[in-house]
């Protein structure tokens, strides 16, 4: 039978392949690409379906048994919003035209990226309980915080539309369009630092009080309550450091996109960055770039330290 084995092949004839030259999708444990992709798709759609509860549990949790519901998320606001308008319009005379729009343009944004930093900072530590006993992807937990804040943004957005049309003041303008980049920048921003100090917090306590410290300093680091052209006008050439702030920028396009000072107003110091559209653009993709750094270091440090997180807790 030995020189059978031996025996050439007629031309055409199909060989099956040694294990040695079989590929990885051809043994008998082979792993279907279209079965992985599947089953990626489905994870995704769990991993969205998870937020989405998270977040509609947290604003139904937010409300529950309150009378006046979604307007309590406007009382923070308003209150700075009639604090500041005393404190810089009647007191110390800034010289912003129609400044309640001037601080509202830039504050809700400003509010919606520190109240997201501050809730996902305690977010792991605060499911402590959840985080032991369940496996799921643990991102959610920082990431629900952030959406929380971005629809409360969004609410409180529409009815800051709704107030400046009311007052008949311009708002519909080609400029309106810079909204688009500079909120992509703030949620990218606003998620990698999220994930960053979630992370960071449930090893390190400490993290959460030096937050509140450095948001409250970083506050009074974006032109809110004072015009941009005091910055302008003490730092010359040396602005574009100032301007490396990702927020300080988020925050001086949201003023160029909503805020209209009216009248050919040429107040000096002036009072927005930059009359055109040029500028922003051009500093909200430096800004986009030190964001999506951010992020990876932020994703890259909480995948590190999540297998740790039960038995930090």
């Amino acid at each position: 039978m030995s020189h059978l084995a031996d025996a050439p092949l007629p031309a055409g004839t199909p060989v099956a392949p040694s294990p040695q030259q079989a590929g990885p999708g051809s043994g008998p444990h082979a792993v279907d690409p279209s079965r992985l992709a599947r089953r990626s798709r489905a994870q995704t759609r769990v991993r969205w379906e998870l937020l989405r509860n998270l977040i509609r549990k947290d604003l139904k949790v937010k409300y529950k048994g309150s009378t006046l519901g979604f307007a309590w998320s406007l009382a923070n606001p308003m209150l700075l919003l009639v604090v500041y308008t005393f404190v810089f319009q009647i007191v110390l005379k800034s010289g912003i035209p129609r400044f309640g729009i001037y601080l509202m343009s830039g504050l809700l944004i400003w509010n919606a990226f520190s109240g997201s930093v501050s809730s996902a900072c305690g977010a792991v530590v605060a499911n402590a309980n959840l985080v032991k006993k369940v496996r799921f992807p643990l991102a959610v937990l920082p990431l629900s915080a952030v959406g929380f804040a971005a629809v409360h943004f969004l609410l409180q957005l529409l009815v800051l539309f709704l107030v400046i049309l009311i007052l008949g003041y311009n708002l519909i303008g080609p400029e309106l369009l810079l909204l688009v980049p500079a909120g992509a920048v703030a949620i990218t921003f606003t998620i990698a630092l999220s994930l960053l100090v979630s992370a960071l917090n449930v090893r390190y306590r400490d993290t959460s009080h030096l937050l509140d410290v450095a948001l409250l300093a970083w506050f009074w680091l974006n032109p809110m309550v004072y015009a941009f052209g005091l910055i302008q006008n003490r730092l010359h050439e040396w602005t574009w450091v100032y301007l490396l702030n990702p927020m300080a920028v988020v925050v001086i396009t949201f003023q160029r996109a909503i805020y209209d000072p009216g009248g050919g107003s040429t107040s000096s110091p002036p009072i927005q960055a930059d009359l055109g559209y040029e500028f922003y653009l051009e500093h909200l993709a430096v800004a986009g770039a030190i964001s999506i750094a951010l992020l990876w270091v932020g994703f890259h440090v909480f995948r590190t330290m999540q297998a740790d997180f039960a038995e930090d807790l």
